[in-house]
This record gives C-alpha cells, structure tokens and sequence, in this order.
C-alpha cells in the first residue's frame, strides 16, 4: 500500500520543523540581539543622564574636585562593566575612568558632539577610541544654561552578545522542547488516525476483492471507529447479498431447467419418432403448460425486480375491496370442484372501499388464495373475510390445509422457499408469490401477517386503508 497520506504529513513535520529552527536562528536571534542593545543603550542613557546631573555638572560648578568625581565614577564603571568620560566642548578628555587622572589628557580628534547621529546611542569605535564595537550613549552637561561638556558612557559589544548567546541557548531548549511536543502530536496522530486507517483501507481492499468475511479491527469510539463499523456492517449486508445472489441464481436455474428439460425431451421425441402421432395433443399440452409455468415464473422475477429497485410504481384508486374478493374467487370455482372445496365469503357490507392499487392488490389476493386452494386437504373449506377497525380494513385468507411448521414461518417470505409440505403438493410453484405480496403490501405502506398450525390450517391477514 502506497503511503502517500502519511509521507505527506511527515513532510510537513519536517518542513515545519525546518522553518522553525531557521526563523529562531535567524529572526529570532536578530530580533534578541536589537532589542537587548535597544534596552541596554536606553539604560545607559538613564544612567549618563544622572551622572551628568549628579556628578558632572558639580564639577563644572566647582563644587566638586575632579578627584571625587573621579573616584565616584570609576566606582560606577567598574560595576556596570562600563567606561565613562568626561569630555570639554573642544574634544579633550577630562576625565576617563579606563585611564589614571593623572595620565596627560587626550584630545579625541574630529569629535563633533552633533555628528554623534540621530539616536541617542550608536554601536562603534567612539572615535577611533576603540578596537571593536560599543555600545556608545553621550549626553550634554549643562551649567548655568551652558553646555560646559559631554558625559559618555561605553560599554563593550561582547558583552551584550554573551547575553545574547545566553537567550539564545534558552530560546534553542524552547524550540527543542516545542519540537519534541510536536512530535509527540505526531506520534499520537500515527496511533489514533493513520493507524486505524491504515486497517481501514486494508479491509475496504478485502472488500473490493470479494472477501466480505474479513473484519476492520479497529477499538476506537471516535469517528474511525464508527466508519470501520460501518464498513464491517456493509460487509456483512454484501455477505447476505451475495449468498442471496448465489441462492437467487441457483434456485431461478433449477425452476428453469425443468420446465425447458421437459419442453426439449418432449419436442425431441416427437421430432425422432419416439412419441406417435396419435400422441401429440397430449404431450403438446404438456408443454404448453410447462411454457406458461415458464412465462409465470419469468413475470414473477420481474416483478420482484422492479420492487428491488424501488420502481414498484402504485396506480393508486379508490375501489370496492368486497367485490374484488367475489370476482377472485370465481376464478379458482373449477380447481375448487374438483378437490370439492368450498370458499366462505365473510364480507363486512355490501361494499366496502379501500384506497390501493387494484391490480396489485388483485395479485395478492389471487397469490394467497391459490396457496390456500393447493395446501387444502379434499372436502375443507377456505374463508375470505374483511373487517373494518376504524380507518383499516383487513382482510385474511383462511385454509383448513396441511399447515406450515413454527420453524419455519419466518422463512416464507423468502424467495424460492419451499416447505417440505409445498414441495410435496405444488411441484408447478415459483416459491415467489408470497415475496410478490409483501413487496406489494410494503410498497402500499401496510402489514401482511401470517398464523398457522400444522395440520389445522393456515391464515394470512393484510391490512388496507378504509375510504
């Protein structure tokens, strides 16, 4: 099986898992680094600005030596890991906490206060005055509404970047730390999803091939769960329907073969010679009782065929149930004489209406009544009656035949079932025309029931809407 589905999502783990370590180590970094400068020339600017006031400005005021001052300020320096200078409005030294007092003053060359740059800090050399980077910040120091110098503080780079570094081996446990997540994220996925659809795929291809007997081992109560429980109930009904398929087709061939036998051996033995002339009538009528069971047998399949593919198509009418029920009965009035049976009619009223469609209902009625005349034993009696209960008219086909045993009721809607009794008695039946009949009721949105008792009888009962 291709994993196409699964690569994908460990590609996208992967991808993912690349941009994330690129964005931290680029962006993140970056973004890190300007804002640690950001908030570390912001608090030397806080801090220049009071030592200018504190300090330096007494010291313009001549209230201050520049011994103190120094000495106070070398204090600070080394505290904060700075340098600090003191610098006149013409570019000397006054004052630098890196260097003895009493070392000869310096002059920075082309010190130009306002050429500092438009921030209140810069990252340089500070004039030349260093061989790497700084982070530079200078502030004026006013005296008697005068600029009488400048106060700078410096700090080196290298410092700023060990905290970087620092956040930066804490932003890389984080991202560590978010990676392991997401593979676990991914793990649980490989359990809980690919998993179950890995045994889900692998049984739709079980059922694809025509084993329906494989099942989709999956425990979960989630929604894979509920589709391989789907999928395994689908192939139980496919199971059914196959073996119903089987059943189906078997059972159509055995009811044709033996009419088309007969058909072919009588036809063949008038043509060779071997049944006489004087014969013929008589074996002609064979077959043509064999070709109707044929054209009995064919009409049968396709009207089960129709009902199968919801076509059943009903011509609904309002008609008089009662005078159907007559007008059936006198159609079998030669087949009762001669097993000298007798058909009750128990009918509610000279009429009785009800809403279907006549020429189904006519064909349930004529299936129930001819099982009802082949099972009745010589000299007994077959009952047609309806009753009206409220808006229902039921009406049931009653026999005093052989019966049908408790074992197998459930089994007579079936096609092509026979019981034992039937296959004794009715050698020319389909074994249809009960299926033909609930198909009919179901289509009509109504019941059809059977009760019986072996060697009693047998009565079948469906309802009809009453109008």
């Amino acid at each position: 099986m291709k994993r196409f589905l699964y690569l994908k999502f460990i590609g996208t783990y992967a991808i993912l898992a690349f941009l994330m370590f690129f964005v931290v180590e680029s962006l993140g970094t970056q973004l890190i680094e300007n804002r640690l400068v950001a908030q570390r020339a912001e608090d030397l600017y806080v801090e220049a600005n009071r030592l200018s006031t504190a300090g330096a400005r007494s010291y313009f005021s001549k209230t201050e030596t520049l011994e103190d001052l120094y000495e106070n300020l070398t204090v600070i320096a080394k505290v904060s890991g700075t340098t600090i200078r003191l610098i006149d409005t013409g570019g000397s030294e006054i004052l630098n906490t890196g260097r003895a007092i009493t070392s000869a003053p310096r002059t920075i060359e082309n010190f130009n206060y306002a050429a500092f740059g438009p921030q209140y800090y810069e990252i340089g050399s500070f004039y030349d005055q260093y061989d790497k980077d700084y982070l530079n910040v200078m502030v004026p120091v006013t005296s008697g509404l005068q600029t009488r110098g400048y106060l700078a503080v410096s700090q080196s780079m290298s410092i700023i970047t060990e905290d970087v570094r620092s956040l930066r081996i804490a932003l890389h446990w984080v991202t560590l730390f978010n990676f392991l997540l997401s593979f676990s994220i991914l793990l649980i996925f490989s359990i809980s999803v690919y998993a179950p659809l890995k045994h889900i795929i692998a049984g739709a291809r079980q059922f694809a091939s025509g084993n329906f007997s494989h099942k989709i081992e999956v425990s979960s109560h989630d929604e894979m769960g509920y589709l391989a429980d789907s999928l395994n109930m689908m192939a139980v009904e496919l199971q059914k329907n196959k073996d119903y398929q089987t059943k189906f087709i078997s059972n159509v061939s055995h009811d044709f073969r033996s009419p088309l036998t007969s058909i072919k051996g009588f036809t063949e033995a008038m043509m060779d010679g071997t049944i006489p002339p004087e014969l013929y009538e008589r074996y002609l009528k064979i077959i043509s009782s064999e070709v109707d069971r044929l054209e009995k047998l064919t009409k049968s399949i396709l009207t089960l065929n129709s009902a199968d593919a919801d076509r059943v198509v009903l011509n609904m009418s309002r008609f008089d149930i009662n005078s159907m029920l007559r007008d059936t009965a006198a159609v079998f009035e030669g087949s009762c004489r001669r097993k000298k049976i007798g058909i009750d009619l128990v009918l509610t009223d000279e009429a009785l209406f009800v809403e279907g469609d006549k020429e189904k209902i006519e064909q349930v009625v004529y299936n129930l009544l001819d099982n009802a005349v082949k099972f009745s034993d010589r000299g007994s009696r077959i009952k047609l009656e309806t009753t009206l209960r409220r808006d229902k008219c039921y009406i049931s086909v009653k026999d005093e035949g052989c019966g049908i045993p408790k074992d197998e009721l459930p089994k007579i809607w079936d096609r092509f079932y026979k019981t034992d009794a039937s296959r004794g008695r009715d050698r020319t039946g389909t074994g249809l025309g009960l299926s033909i009949a609930k198909e009919i009721i179901s289509a009509h949105g109504q019941t059809i029931s059977v009760m019986s008792t072996e060697n009693v009888g047998t009565e079948f009962v469906f309802s009809l809407d009453a109008r």
